[in-house]
């Protein structure tokens, strides 16, 4: 019988679901023994749920296309064969913030890939090399809950991830303004050239709700803890636009930095290089070793070329550069599913597991 910790997937049919099947195959520390998804997907083998609808470049895993997808909303069935659980289901917020809490309270941890929970006080909204520390609110969350092992962990939005990390590494010269666009990949809706072929030759200057997350989750997660609950930070300020542009995976972001102290070009880049934390501390399977690259070239990052560094974990920068208004100015790049969501997931879920809060039921 297998050591690895039996996992569940909420939503496992949809392109995040699908990019967690395909972390996870061959993985170290966890196995996928049960995929829950819509009423209309119950009953039918996860291959044929997913139909021609399988979103990924490399194929389904065999180990997985014959389990039988359950109705997840059948909470205690779905519950009482794993040891934790991914969340990535298509709901509204109201109904995921639901059934999360629902699975919680049966003993399960969730680690969440949606949005729903991000700003309730005590679950902590997790970039594992960055605010590990924010994982202590979850003992109050426990006693909110009445769980004993339950709880919920989310990740943030993707397009947080192409800047917020080299922020974080500059923490130390006191970034106090940031101007940030956003140019997001068609998967971070979810969707294909196949599924939306008008995004072909197109760009939409319009993504709903997301310049509020680029401004806003940054700072929950610098923030702090106090109380049982997260703090967010007053600053850095960040102000963004976000723009769809004709991409399959890999958002892009611009970004324009103020900083109060004045370090060198060469400062700023070993701090992006040298910096790195839990993940890479404890040798996490997932961790990238370098965690922020930056490139010389004058043409990169790119994303043809650089979207699956380390493995589509790491974040590339490049065109770092004085600016004639602002300080600084530069290019980052991260892989939206992977590292940005379904990825930063998995990554997140090693981390709990390696300080114990997730454990064999």
């Amino acid at each position: 019988m297998s050591e690895k910790l039996r996992v569940g997937i909420l939503g496992g049919t949809g392109m995040v679901g699908q990019r967690f099947v395909s972390l996870l195959e061959n993985h170290p520390w966890f196995e996928v023994v049960s995929i829950a998804a819509s009423a209309r997907s119950a009953g039918k083998t996860y291959e044929e749920a997913v139909g021609g609808r399988w979103k990924m470049d490399t194929p389904m895993p065999e180990s997985v296309k014959k389990i039988v997808v359950k109705n997840v909303a059948e909470v205690e069935a779905v519950a009482s064969e794993v040891d934790f659980c991914f969340s990535a289901v298509d709901m509204t917020k109201d109904e995921i913030k639901k059934i999360e809490e629902e699975y919680a309270k049966t003993e399960t941890p969730v680690v969440s890939n949606n949005s729903a929970h991000r700003w309730t006080p005590d679950v902590p909204m997790i970039v594992p090399e960055i605010n590990p520390e924010h994982l202590e609110v979850i003992e109050s969350q426990k006693k909110r809950l009445g769980t004993t092992n339950g709880f919920i962990c989310v990740k943030p939005n993707c397009s947080i991830q192409s800047y917020t990390p080299v922020l974080t590494a500059w923490k130390e010269f006191e970034p106090s303004l940031a101007v940030v666009t956003t140019y997001q990949a068609i998967s971070g809706a979810g969707k294909t050239f196949k599924d939306w072929p008008e995004m072909e030759h197109n760009i939409i200057p319009y993504i709903g709700g997301e310049e509020e997350k680029s401004e806003k989750e940054p700072l929950r997660v610098w923030g702090h803890v106090e109380n049982g609950v997260i703090v967010p930070a007053e600053g850095p300020v960040i102000t963004s636009q976000c723009i769809r542009v004709p991409v399959l995976n890999g958002h892009t972001a611009a970004a324009f930095v103020n900083l109060n102290k004045k370090p060198s070009k060469d400062e700023l880049i070993q701090a992006m290089e040298s910096f790195s934390g839990e993940p890479q501390s404890l040798g996490l399977p997932s961790a990238p070793k370098q965690f922020i690259r930056y490139m010389t070239e004058d043409d990169r990052p790119q994303v043809r070329l650089d979207v699956d560094y380390e493995n589509g974990y790491g974040i590339t920068i490049g065109r770092l550069r004085e600016d004639s208004y602002f300080d600084w100015k530069f290019v980052g790049l991260s892989h939206n599913t992977v590292r940005g969501a379904a990825g930063g997931g998995v990554l997140m879920a090693e981390l709990l597991k390696a300080k114990g809060y997730i454990k064999a039921k």
